[in-house]
Parts: structure tokens; sequence; C-alpha cells
């Protein structure tokens, strides 16, 4: 069936309003100074409600939902079983001056679920893990310096940017180094270089980063890794923050066949309620807990309590044999629909976060940009330049709608972009 055309003015009237009084309208990724998006006019810029696979904007258009909100919506919005689960918590207690035991309960369960854990801390963002992950590797190394792969994202703290951000000091950075993704010439190479001045590798499993197709590790990769953290006495740190649970329950570096010494996870945990991880083994134990690192609202119980429902839920329904299931009918359904207008869409990474990037006939960031931009307008909730999520709401019927979505976005794109078809 044909898709109608949305349209975004309520969502463009309160962006204005934002304006006026919250630097940027939208801060962060969604904001249009990151230009992971289009010009204001292409997206929907607020949502009133969500349920299972959809969130509804301020125009009132309902939209498939494959950003997940940028990976936390795990099972669903406002799934039954989480949502029963935090709020007998609340009527109980939740940020009090004493934590809650279901906090002992949260990490027992994770530490049980985790390959390589056997402790965990909690706080709230993503990036909250991968600082207390390179302040541990210090501690427990009394080195300074860290290894990077080229093309990460590790959080927006001073220590995971560019010399040349904003705000961000030469010594913020002094001790990072870099290494290409998959080369491990190279990262021998730079361990000998620096010897016994290495506190630590951070990566994510694999690389999924923004404006680039996404990359797999070679075969044997990360067995080689490991090896030469352990030669050089390295902490190696798995940024799971992103693809954390939906490879695997016991964690992406059991995914791939390896041990890590500390695993982030956040997005997955507790299905949008605000909690992050840090799993590590039982050697790192004495150096993370000499470290103070908390925060006010870092005892919440209501999250913890979600955050078991969560992660049961995922067992029961194996969650991540269903992402790869759905995922792969959705990027062949995707690529195929490409192709039947002429066009060449490629999906890279795993199927679970799949990223997309329009190809061919002419490999434009405009042209890939125009093609996201019809499939929004027509209900499907895609991003440009960023990995997508599957959740465990996901239908086949939500799959197929989406492709049809963007066979007619392709036959708009025609329309759009006559002289490059």
């Amino acid at each position: 069936m044909s898709s109608p055309v949305y349209t975004f003015d309520k969502s463009l009237a309160a962006f204005r309003r934002a304006q006026r009084v919250i630097p940027g309208g939208i801060p962060g990724h969604l904001g249009p100074t990151e230009g992971l998006h289009l010009p204001n006019e292409g997206f929907p810029k607020f949502a009133t409600r969500a349920e299972g696979t959809r969130f509804w904007d301020l125009d009132g258009n309902e939209f498939i939902d494959w950003m997940c909100a940028y990976g936390p919506n795990v099972l669903g919005y406002n799934d039954p079983d989480v949502t029963a689960a935090a709020q007998a918590q609340a009527k109980k207690e939740d940020v009090v001056s004493l934590p809650s035991t279901v906090m002992i309960d949260f990490a027992e369960l994770l530490v049980d679920q985790v390959a390589s854990a056997d402790w965990a801390m909690f706080a709230k963002n993503g990036g909250d893990t991968t600082t207390l992950a390179i302040m541990t590797a210090r501690a427990a190394t009394l080195r300074k310096k860290v290894v990077f792969v080229k093309g990460f994202y590790h959080g927006v703290a001073p220590w995971t940017q560019k010399v040349d951000y904003p705000g961000v000091l030469e010594e913020d950075v002094a001790n990072n180094l870099y290494v290409p993704w998959n080369d491990l010439d190279a990262l021998r190479a730079l361990l000998s270089e620096n010897r016994g001045q290495v506190a630590a590798l951070i990566s994510t499993p694999y690389m999924h980063g923004n404006f680039v197709d996404n990359q797999l590790p070679a075969d044997g990769y990360w067995q080689a890794v490991r090896k030469l953290c352990d030669e050089h006495g390295v902490v190696l740190i798995i940024d799971d923050v992103r693809a954390g649970f939906r490879l695997d329950l016991a964690g992406s570096d059991h995914y791939f066949g390896f041990e890590a010494d500390l695993i982030c996870f956040c997005k997955a945990l507790a299905n949008g309620y605000n909690v992050s991880a840090l799993l590590g083994r039982e050697s790192l134990k004495e150096a993370v807990s000499s470290i103070t690192y908390t925060g006010s609202y870092w005892m919440s119980a209501v999250p913890f309590a979600a955050g078991i429902a969560t992660q049961k839920k995922l067992r029961e329904l194996d969650a991540p044999a269903l992402f790869e299931r759905l995922g792969r009918r959705l990027t062949d359904g995707l690529t195929e629909a490409a192709a039947d207008a002429g066009y060449s869409l490629v999906a890279s990474g795993a199927p679970a976060l799949f990223y997309l990037r329009v190809a061919d006939p002419a490999d434009s960031l405009m042209l890939h940009q125009d093609w996201i931009a019809e499939c929004v307008r027509r209900g499907a909730y895609l991003t440009s330049h960023h990995n997508h999520f599957l959740n465990a709401a996901v239908t086949e019927a939500d799959v197929d709608r989406t492709v049809e979505i963007a066979a007619d976005a392709f036959a708009a794109l025609r329309t759009r972009h006559p002289a490059v078809v």
C-alpha cells in the first residue's frame, strides 16, 4: 500500500520555542549541530507517547521506530512486565539515604549472566562506565596511556574527545594512543613502542561508528588482541554500551569468543530505565573499590528492579536470536527494495544493530539523507549515519511494512534525483 507523507508543523514550532531557552533547541546527537539528521523540516522533533515498536510525534504522526530511543528500548516501549516491576519497587522505595537490596539482586543476576564478570558497579550513563573503566585500569596498573581504535565513540567526557573539540584541552587527551580497527600489526607495534606505559585498550566489540559502514572483527582478531594485552599487562575494556545483550546475553566478548577484563553496559540493561553497569574480573575488584565514583541518583532502586525484569524477559525470549532473525529479514528486504528501484543499499554490521548506506548510482551523502527523509515522512523512523536497533516487540508485519515504506521512499527519490537514476 502507498504511504501518506507526513508534515511536522507542530514539531517545528516547538523546536523554535525550545531554541529560545535550550542551547541548540535539542542538545546532543538529536540536535542539528551534530549533523546526523536532516534539515529541520525533514524530521519530527518531539514525541508525545510510545508503545511497543512505535511512537507518535507532536503532529500525531505514527512511526515504526528503528532507533529504539538510540538503543534503550530493547523489549518494546512500556513493556508491561518491566513497568509492573518498576511500579512495584516505586511503591516501596527508590532514592533513599540507604540503597535497596534490589541493587544486590541485580548485581548477582548480571554476574551470573555475563561470562567475563565477577562483580558489578552501577551508574547512570554509558559514559559513566567507560570513564570508571579507564580509572580502574589506571588504578590497577599505575600507568597513564590508553589505546583507542580509530573511529571510536566512548561517551562525551573530555578524555574521549579529540584535541580540536570545543572545550577539550591537550592535557585531556595527552595519553591517548590510536590504532586502526582489525590491524594487529599496528597494535603490536604500538604496544612495543609504549612498553610498560599502557594502562588499557578500550574498544567496542565491533566497529559501529557513524558515517561509515560498520565492520565486524576479522577471524581471530579478538583472540590475538587478548593475547597481546596479556603479554603487555594491558587491561582490555569492551565498551558494550551499544551492542550489549543484543548479540549475546552473556556479553559481546562471549559472542566473539574471548574474555574482557572490564565490560561496560547501558542501553539494553533496563528497557529505558536509567541505569548503566561496569562489570569486571576479580583481579580488578580491589582497584575499582579504591575509587570514589558516584552520583546523586546512582542508588535509585526502581531502575534496578526494571533491569532485573528486563534481563529475565530477554532470556525467556532468547532475544539475540530474535534480533538476528528479524534484523536479517529487514536488511534483506530493504536491500531488495533498493535493487528493485535501481539503487544499491549497503547494510553492514550485526543485523541487530544494522547500519545503512545508499551506495549508488551516486554514492552521495545527500542522496542517502534524502532517502532517509522519505522513509521518515512515511512512518519508518530511521536516521542517517548511525546504526539502528531492534527491540523484542518487533513483528514480521513491522518489518514488511517498513520494506513497503522504503520502496515508496526509493520511488520518491527517483523524482527528486532524476539525474542520478
